[in-house]
């Protein structure tokens, strides 16, 4: 292998590596953004279960659920 051909070689290695730590960095981002999903799913369930919970108080104290 002459020194142009070991060259070649040597940026396409750095180029493989530098690909595979940009994959490495979008699965990343990726799982991130979905745990971020995930946390605000739950979030807006229990407020909404808050709602609901309060609404039925409402109800009660004013004589309304009956």
């Amino acid at each position: 292998m002459n020194s142009n051909q070991s060259a070649e070689y040597q940026a396409g290695q750095a180029k493989g590596q530098a690909e595979e730590k940009g994959n490495q960095l979008m699965d990343k981002a990726s799982q991130a953004a979905q745990s971020a999903q995930d946390s605000m799913q739950q979030a807006g369930q229990q407020m909404k279960a808050s709602a609901q919970g309060a609404a039925e108080a409402a109800k009660d104290a004013t004589g309304m659920n009956k």
